[in-house]
């Protein structure tokens, strides 16, 4: 589990095939789960200047791959007695968005996110979502799409200063939300069975 603050920007040493080598201060073991631009990854090797990771071809194929260049946002698991900030991260990406819009306000950013439409559900209103591993809270949500508000201390010190009309975000929705459709479409799906069903069951006794 994760909270959605960055740790740490890393550098990207290389990318071939499945691995990914970063070179940062941070120092993981063997196996330890890290949040890099939000995916939850496992940690294989471990180098003097930083480590590495592998990105199964499912991760490979729904996340915004071509950010894991240059720099990445990086964030490890939550320790027991960690303090909790942010918000409940997984580190499952359901989606990647698209940058449709940022406009400076004067004393913060409005940016808008543009995702399938199928995701609007999942994104609630004063709610929390995570974009490439930043905890944030939704101001609007529209019909395939929603407003970030970022002050000047997160754009200045995450990626989002990199970001531009067009750039791909990896996105996890709100994990409650998601769980309370989940819940609310089997119940709904949930056959009554009839005297025949009974019986058979009855029958197997």
């Amino acid at each position: 589990m994760f909270t959605g603050l960055i740790r740490e920007i890393a550098a990207v040493k290389s990318f071939a095939g499945s691995k990914l080598t970063l070179k940062a201060k941070y120092r993981p073991k063997i196996g330890d789960s890290i949040a890099i631009n939000g995916a939850c990854l496992t940690v294989t090797e471990v180098l003097p200047d930083g480590f590495s990771v592998e990105l199964s071809p499912e991760s490979r194929k729904i996340l915004a791959i071509e950010n894991y260049k240059d720099r990445v946002h990086i964030e490890p698991a939550m320790a027991m007695g960690d303090r909790f900030e942010g918000h409940i991260v997984q580190g499952h990406v359901d989606t990647v968005g698209e940058i449709e819009k940022i406009t400076n306000t004067g004393n913060s950013y409005d940016v808008f996110v543009r995702v399938d439409r199928k995701f609007i559900p999942y994104i609630v209103p004063k709610g929390s979502i995570t974009v490439d591993g930043v905890s944030l809270t939704v101001n609007e949500v529209f019909d395939d799409s929603f407003r970030l508000t970022i002050i000047p201390h997160t754009m200045k010190e995450t990626l989002f200063s990199t970001y531009k009309k067009g750039s791909r975000v990896n996105i996890e929705t709100d994990m409650f939300a998601r769980y309370i459709e989940h819940i609310l479409n089997a119940k709904n799906n949930l056959k009554t069975p009839s005297w025949n069903d009974i019986d058979k069951i009855s029958a197997l006794f």
